[in-house]
């Protein structure tokens, strides 16, 4: 376990989100970016993600993932990524964290 212990109003500041991926495409001159359209419910999102080695783009529509609906955007070289899918990897592969049952987009996590 790590150290780096972190209080329960640290982690109230998470907006954590169920988000349905609406879009997904490779992004040119990239190894490991896939460019994704999220809808969050009250919107829907751009958000690049490092997931490219382990996802088509075709096997992602429809897919709930967990997004960080509260991160600044970051400006990347080919757009702006307003949010952040949550992920693990597990030893190569790298594994987008969802739902076990499909729920209404923009539904919080607490």
């Amino acid at each position: 376990m790590t150290d780096n212990k972190i209080t329960i109003e640290d982690f109230i500041k998470l907006d954590l989100r169920i988000g349905t991926i609406v879009e997904a495409e490779e992004v040119e001159d990239s190894r490991k970016m896939l460019k994704l359209r999220i809808n969050l419910g009250e919107d829907t999102r751009t958000v690049f993600a490092g997931i490219k080695k382990s996802y088509s783009p075709d096997n992602l529509i429809d897919k709930q993932v967990i997004v960080i609906a509260n991160l600044m955007p970051r400006e990347m070289k080919f757009g702006v990524s307003d949010g952040m899918v949550l992920a693990t990897s597990d030893k190569e592969e790298i594994v987008l964290i969802s739902p076990l049952k499909n729920v209404t987009p923009g539904s919080k996590i607490s």
